[in-house]
């Protein structure tokens, strides 16, 4: 596996890279804004394709590199299902997979440090973002932070991991660069507690200042999403409610760029084809199913995913494979169903 640990010195933020193998898929995780051209130069050099880019929580102490990323290398972002972001690509919930070639991380749910935090799981490593760090645990007076919730996803969750487990969090002050499950257990001063309540005054009396970015960064990393709006004004978009027309036309393919998973759990608008979006590109070049469909049977491509972010990037690549007849539906599956339209499990 390749695996690189990148630092940002000013917000004193760790981001990862992961991939199976050179020349393959790569995911990153928290990745901070000012080193989007650093991680880039770098998934070059290890001749790797970065194909999800995901956020542990909403961070509020540097603006996060999501939106960046997904503008430069048209990859997935992803963060937890109760991000107050307007718009990633994928959202994940507890007991979950995140995965990519070769690659599979087990997503737990572990709130606290703020509603939407998630620790990312590995046979021999954790990530753990801010709720269990290096000899810390992440504060929880902001960002509907609540340290009960902090000490069950602590006690609860993390350390029930083996002992052995690597821990690699999202921020550390000190110049620690990783530590483990048994580590921690043993040597963190706040874990040395004996109850919920005395974790919860411990936590509740920090008297810890703002972090210095958080008027900044937390304004802006909840305005990550795409602009759809003009993939709308070069008129490529439907609403939920014109796609319901759409329905059984034998001139139109509804293709679903979505993963397994979240078909699984959202279904599907019936009569849809499944193209997940990492085999997007090869579909619509010359010779693949997408371009066949649309040059040779004339139908129109309609592509719909989660928010209408991937699919928002697939009728812009449709459009520049000469295929004008492509549209997407804005919103995704979420404004589908607020239309109330049909679903199949």
């Amino acid at each position: 596996m390749l695996f690189r640990q990148l630092y940002d010195q000013t917000s004193g933020t760790y981001s990862y890279l992961l991939a199976s193998r050179r020349g393959g898929e790569a995911l990153i995780v928290d990745p901070v804004l000012e080193k989007v051209d650093r991680y880039l130069q770098l998934v070059r050099e290890l001749d790797l394709k970065l194909v999800k880019a995901v956020d542990t929580h909403m961070h509020a102490d540097h603006i996060t590199g999501l939106g960046a990323l997904r503008d430069k290398t048209h990859c997935i972002t992803v963060m937890g299902e109760q991000t107050k972001a307007d718009v990633v690509s994928m959202r994940l919930a507890d007991g979950d997979r995140l995965t990519i070639e070769g690659i599979a991380l087990d997503v737990v749910y572990t709130p606290g440090h703020t509603d939407d935090s998630y620790s990312f799981v590995m046979p021999d490593r954790v990530f753990t973002g801010d709720t269990l760090l290096i000899r810390g645990t992440g504060r929880t007076d902001f960002q509907n932070g609540d340290p009960r919730a902090q000490y069950e996803s602590l006690f609860g969750r993390l350390l029930k991991l083996p002992d052995e487990t690597l821990v690699y969090p999202a921020h550390d002050y000190k110049g620690d660069t990783v530590s483990t499950i048994g580590e921690e257990k043993a040597y963190n001063p706040r874990l040395q507690v004996k109850s919920m309540d005395e974790y919860v005054t411990l936590m509740n009396n920090l008297k810890l200042g703002n972090p210095k970015m958080m008027d900044v960064a937390i304004p802006a990393n909840m305005k990550v999403g795409l602009h759809q709006v003009e993939i709308a004004r070069r008129g490529w978009a439907l609403s939920a409610a014109q796609a319901l027309g759409l329905i059984g036309k034998p001139d139109v393919a509804l293709i679903d760029l979505r993963e397994r998973t979240e078909r699984d759990r959202h279904g599907t608008i019936p009569g849809s084809l499944h193209v997940p979006y990492p085999s997007l590109q090869e579909n619509l070049s010359e010779g693949g199913m997408l371009h066949g469909l649309a040059q040779s049977t004339s139908k129109q491509l309609v592509f719909y995913c989660a928010f209408g972010e991937r699919s928002a990037m697939a009728v812009q690549a449709a459009q520049d494979a000469g295929l004008s007849g492509a549209r997407h539906i804005e919103g995704g599956i979420d404004a589908w169903k607020k239309a109330s339209g049909p679903l199949v499990h």
